[in-house]
């Protein structure tokens, strides 16, 4: 189980970095925009990530 966690992790760096590595003004862009959201906004979007993810674990292991 440890070792598909750590693998979990490797995909999500991987994942994340494809955008700043690939269109780094549209990231920066995008960046300035998410930190002028107010903390309720932030808060929500990471409500609905938390919720996605565990709809899919849910879905895969289901």
């Amino acid at each position: 189980m440890d070792d598909v966690l750590w693998l979990a992790l490797a995909f999500m760096l991987m994942f994340e970095g494809l955008f700043p590595l690939l269109l780094p003004r549209n990231w920066r862009e995008t960046f300035q925009r998410l930190v002028q959201l107010s903390d309720q906004q932030i808060r929500l979007f990471g409500f609905a990530s938390v919720a996605a993810g565990l709809l899919l674990y849910w879905l895969i292991t289901g």
